[in-house]
């Protein structure tokens, strides 16, 4: 039997706080009510299309994982030891990379939703909008698959309680002055982090040894201790390697420069542990 090959175009796009798919929550009960806007394309007969969409207070939004490449018959999931088949998980890599989300319908404005409880990636193609209909789309007796097994109890509720996560002194003198150069980082690693620290190659998280764990945020990494539900940052560093910071002819950007002027190279930083080369680590 032949291929068959279907086309699709997006009605829209969704604009989100989330600029990664790192800081990006998993579900939409983990955004804690993260504001949206979908934003329909103009002379495509959209405006009658919506008309009535108002009377509901919750939607389905089908969007494309336009971030995506290939998929992947196997994925590790964040909540998962081990790999499962990719049908039987919510993960983004797909042979067709289809998501669906519920979120909360504010109010409608010429052809923008305002929405709530969204967990896409900013900038996110949408395929479709359908109500969510209590009565056919909830069922209350469906079981929790692979979560509710025995090395998944923790995570059989959905979103996880969360981890508290603190900055230490020398972590908030380090990101304020990134702030105030215009590099707010802050709010990307509490909601990244506070879904778990588990060490996972999609959420850009390593096990560095002896107790400490980097978060890879853009070029930036931020190393972190865990001691039950909380998470201590205690250091953030450049993602450049010394000669692309301290050569004259580097190709780090000048924040990275002007950051290691005030506070130094890491041991990392400097070719100690988690040392990875060339590029941004």
């Amino acid at each position: 039997m032949s291929e068959d090959v279907l086309a699709l175009r997006s009605i829209g796009v969704i604009r989100t706080p989330f600029a990664d798919r790192a800081s990006a929550p998993r579900q939409p009960p983990a955004s804690d009510g993260a504001p949206g806007r979908i934003e329909l394309l103009a002379g495509q007969g959209f405006e009658d299309a919506l008309d009535d969409l108002a009377e509901w207070d919750h939607l389905w939004v089908l969007f494309w994982f336009h971030l995506n490449e290939g998929w992947r018959p196997k994925v590790l999931p964040p909540r998962s030891d081990r790999r499962r088949g990719v049908f039987a998980t919510r993960s983004p890599h797909r042979p067709n990379p289809i998501g669906l989300s519920v979120v909360r319908l504010e109010r409608v404005v010429g052809l923008t939703l305002h929405v709530a409880g969204v967990d896409m990636v900013d900038g996110t193609p949408v395929l479709d909008l359908k109500p969510y209909v209590p009565y056919c789309d909830c069922v209350p007796q469906a079981t929790d698959g692979w979560l509710a097994s025995a090395e998944n109890a923790e995570a059989r509720a959905d979103p996880d309680p969360g981890f508290e996560v603190v900055f230490e002194a020398a972590a908030l003198e380090q990101l304020s002055f990134l702030g105030s150069r215009g590099a707010e980082l802050r709010g990307r690693v509490e909601r990244t982090l506070a879904i778990g620290p588990r060490p996972h190659a999609y959420r850009r998280i390593r096990d560095e040894g002896n107790g400490v764990l980097r978060l890879a945020v853009a070029d930036w990494r931020f190393r972190f201790r865990v001691e039950g539900r909380a998470i201590a940052v205690f250091e953030v560093s450049t993602g450049y390697r010394p000669k692309e910071l301290l050569g004259p002819d580097g190709g780090a950007p000048e924040l990275h420069r002007r950051f290691v002027e005030r506070f130094g190279l890491s041991a990392p930083s400097a070719g100690g542990p988690g040392h990875m080369g060339s590029k941004p680590r």
